[in-house]
């Protein structure tokens, strides 16, 4: 085999040995920065400092229809769609006028991420018809249909600081 023949081979093992050695890693969002420093250079002034995260959404797997006996369609024909996610978080640091007096003169704010569980809004369907009956020689009966719509569920605990210091 020549020797370059030998390099590109060991060159692809290299590559494919890197790949399969380091796992993939999920990332819980996506941060984000307002890039201000061209306004602050050009206006010569401190402007404020803006920063967050977006969360990435992750589904959860639903819960399947459920059969009742005496029912034609099962319950919760159209199911309801976990969704996992954090709230998005903000950072923000602006300069203010010394209304406090020469040790505070920078106001922050910040909302850290929180857990977000949500459910899908869901349906629970019924036939305009009962099941088959016997003493009706196996024939379903007419009733009136039946729709019900399983609400949306979103349960979350944010919360929010404020507080003043001195400069950056």
């Amino acid at each position: 085999m020549k020797s370059t023949t030998r390099g590109t081979l060991a060159a692809i093992v290299t590559c494919v040995a890197a790949a399969v050695a380091t796992p993939a890693v999920a990332a819980d969002g996506i941060p984000v920065a307002v890039p201000l420093d061209g306004v602050e250079n050009s206006l010569n002034m401190e402007m404020p400092r803006i920063g967050g995260t977006l969360p990435l959404p992750t589904p959860g797997s639903p819960d399947g229809p459920r059969y009742v006996e005496g029912r034609l369609l099962p319950d919760r024909a159209v199911p309801q769609l976990p969704v996992t996610s954090d709230l998005p978080s903000l950072d923000l640091r602006t300069p203010v006028p010394r209304v406090l007096g020469d040790t505070f003169d920078h106001v922050a704010a910040s909302t850290p991420t929180s857990d977000l569980r949500a459910l899908t809004p869901g349906a629970s369907l019924d036939a305009p018809l009962t099941a088959p009956q016997a003493d009706k020689l196996g024939l379903p009966a007419p009733k009136l249909p039946e729709v019900g719509l399983l609400a949306p569920v979103l349960q979350a605990a944010p919360g929010a600081t404020l507080g003043l210091a001195p400069g950056l």
